[in-house]
Formats: structure tokens, C-alpha cells, sequence
């Protein structure tokens, strides 16, 4: 795998970097200029810290041990990836979940999904047919409102209405589960497409780290792993597209809302995503997050509310615009991964999460669950 030169954000360690990272257990770090330090002292879990009313400000301030040197962790994360002082995804005891549809050109290669159940060889045609028949700009339309009830009505009558139009453009986000507590995993680990997919793809996004209260307390980076074939089959197979081993990859820390970087940043966040093959094949995207349909903070507010709440805390992913219709084996058979693609996915104020490809059934297990952490804990005495 690349190296890790560039995994922290272009500032450097300016934010307030948080993360998870294996000693003997996960413990709760903080990077700083001279190393890893525990934060164990200050708060036991990631969720507990996020539930601080000013995270960045208590990290700070906050002495903590010395685990090991900034350069020890980031080989150790690559050379030996879920080993002795290597990084975990930074999140713990959250929900993690997921908003879809959330950018209108993504839309579009999700209704094409659809139409092509699930069968690749079809996108090319029917992505040029939809570009003819839609003679929308849907990417000005804010959902929900009184000009998306129009567009909805139109689309309609002429017969172009579909599942992923309605959360698109109509009132409601679509908000489901990701992937389950405990399972994300972080940079430099393998990532895990289902073995029996030929038509998937990386979907590089912003991850909000929100807290008990519904606070949005930082970000990171995420690849939301899509398998287009299962999904596009039929949506009932959503959970089987997105919920596999090693399928959810969050990192590669948490930037914590502080002066350096707020809600504002994220909506202006540009993210890059480049995937390098075995075969020399080489793919390149990108989504910005001034081009997303639904707010940020709308989108958490969509998860919390009155209707559901999250006393751990979740994780959000924001969706992406990002939809690779770069043909890699022949014309018109358009982008699947191949076992030994590294993704890199990148955003200035958030740094690099990369990952290498496999098959879910060839990555490692997930093992460490909720009882291994509250045991460990325990063991040390934090709960």
C-alpha cells in the first residue's frame, strides 16, 4: 500500500485530532507534535468524549500518557494494521449511520441502478436515455419544497418517477444503518466487497460525529463501500450492499469543531478520491460538499428528533457525488473494484483515509465487540 505521508489534514496537527488506537486495547488518543497521548483519563470511550459540552476545548487542556511517537503509530497502522499501536477507526459506541441520495447527480446513477437491476452491461444505454428524457436541473431543486412537488408530478405523468427520486427531491432523507457498532474500520486496514458483486464502487463522504444530544461535535472520512449490482437488484438487498465485513471505513481521526475548523468548513469541504489497481488502472473523482441537496446539520436533525434518539451517540455519513462511470476492462462495462485496489480518499482539513481492497470473506473478522470494550474497561478501572 501508498504511504502515508499525507494522512494528516494540510495544517498538520493546527486541529484537534482525535482518534482510537491499540495498545493492548482500543484506548482514546489525542495526536499531538511530540506523539499519541491517552486521553483514557479524561473520557474511556469516544462517545463519552463527543458527549463533553466543549470536546476540543477539554482535549486541550487535558494531559494524558504518552503512548507511543505520531511515527510509530502511522507505520504501525500500515505495516501491521490492527496491531500494537496501530490506528482504529476513531469511532466507538456510536450508531453508525448513513443519509442516501443526498446530491443530485449521485441520484441519477442510483435511479439507473434501478432500471438496470443490477446489470452493468445496461448503465451506459440508459444513463444516455435518462440524460434525454430529464429535462430537469435537478441539482436546483431543494427537496421538499413546493418546486420538488412540482418536479415529482411531472416525473410522474411521465412515467420517470422512482424510489430514489422520492428521498432526492421529496421531504424526507433517506437514513439508514450502515454498518453495526464496533465494526468500522480505520486507515490502513482492509476493506471488503461482497465476493459475490461484479458491480461496485468506492463512495468517498464526510462523516459527522454527533453526540448523545444531537450536537454535531466534528468529522472525518468515510467510504460508504456500494455494491450497485445488489442494490440495484432490488432496495430490500440494501442491508446486504452495505453491511459487510470490513465494508464500512471510517478515518483516519476526528477533527473536533474548534476555531481551526467548524460546520462551515465541512460545507465547504472538497474531497478527492483516487483508486490505484494491480493492473495500473487508475481512477480518479471527486465531490464537494458545496453541491449537497440537504444540509449538514439538516441531515442530523433527520436522525435525531423527536422520533428517534441515540444516547451513544452516531456517526453520519453525508452521502456523495461522486458515481464512477469510467469504463476500466471495455467500453460501456463502466468501474468495479478488483482485489488489490488502494482507495485513497482525502479532504485538506481532514487528511487521507486509504484502505486496500479485498473480499469480505477474505478480510479479517470482526471479532471485538461491545462486551471485549466494557470488559477492558472495566479492567482498567474507567467504568
Amino acid at each position: 500500500m501508498q504511504g502515508f505521508d499525507d494522512i494528516l489534514p494540510a495544517d498538520g496537527l493546527a486541529g484537534c485530532l482525535v482518534g482510537r488506537i491499540w495498545i493492548d486495547a482500543p484506548y482514546v488518543c489525542v495526536l499531538r507534535a511530540d506523539g499519541v497521548y491517552d486521553l483514557s483519563g479524561l473520557a474511556p470511550t469516544m462517545s463519552d468524549l463527543l458527549d463533553l459540552s466543549d470536546p476540543a476545548a477539554a482535549v486541550k487542556t487535558h494531559n494524558g500518557t504518552l503512548l507511543c511517537s505520531l511515527d510509530t503509530a502511522l507505520s504501525a497502522t500500515f505495516n501491521h494494521p490492527g496491531g500494537t499501536n496501530s490506528f482504529l477507526a476513531p469511532n466507538d459506541l456510536q450508531a453508525i449511520k448513513a443519509a442516501g441520495v443526498t446530491f443530485a447527480d449521485s441520484m441519477l446513477e442510483r435511479v439507473i441502478e434501478e432500471r438496470a437491476k443490477g446489470d452493468a452491461d445496461r448503465a451506459a444505454e440508459i444513463r444516455q436515455d435518462l440524460q434525454t428524457e430529464l429535462k430537469l436541473d435537478l441539482a436546483s431543486i431543494k427537496p421538499g419544497s413546493e418546486e420538488a412537488a412540482t418536479a415529482k408530478a411531472r416525473l410522474s405523468m411521465e412515467g420517470l418517477w422512482s424510489q430514489y427520486l422520492e428521498v432526492g427531491l421529496g421531504p424526507d432523507a433517506e437514513i439508514f444503518t450502515k454498518a453495526q457498532v464496533l465494526s468500522a474500520v480505520g486507515t490502513g486496514a482492509l476493506i471488503g466487497i461482497h465476493p459475490k458483486s461484479s458491480w461496485n464502487n468506492p463512495e468517498p463522504e464526510i462523516v459527522l460525529a454527533v453526540n448523545s444530544r444531537g450536537e454535531i461535535k466534528g468529522a472525518t472520512l468515510g467510504n460508504d463501500v456500494n455494491l450497485r449490482d445488489f442494490e440495484g437488484r432490488s432496495a430490500l438487498l440494501l442491508s446486504k450492499a452495505k453491511d459487510n465485513n470490513a465494508s464500512c471505513a471510517i478515518g483516519p481521526f476526528i477533527r473536533l469543531f474548534d476555531n481551526s475548523f467548524t460546520l462551515d468548513d465541512v460545507r465547504a469541504a472538497e474531497l478527492t478520491l483516487k483508486v490505484t489497481g494491480t493492473d495500473q488502472f487508475v481512477m480518479t473523482g471527486s465531490s464537494s460538499m458545496k453541491r449537497i441537496s440537504r444540509d449538514p446539520a439538516d441531515l442530523a436533525a433527520q436522525t435525531y428528533c423527536a422520533e428517534h434518539q441515540y444516547p451513544d451517540g452516531f456517526m453520519l455519513y453525508l452521502g456523495t457525488l461522486f458515481a464512477p462511470t469510467q469504463d476500466r476492462d471495455a467500453p460501456g462495462k463502466g468501474f468495479t473494484h478488483k482485489i488489490g485496489d488502494v482507495v485513497s480518499i482525502s479532504s485538506p482539513k481532514l487528511g487521507t483515509l486509504r484502505n486496500e481492497v479485498t473480499t469480505s470473506d477474505k478480510a479479517p473478522e470482526w471479532t471485538y465487540g461491545i462486551r471485549q470494550l466494557m470488559k477492558s474497561l472495566a479492567a482498567r478501572g474507567l467504568v
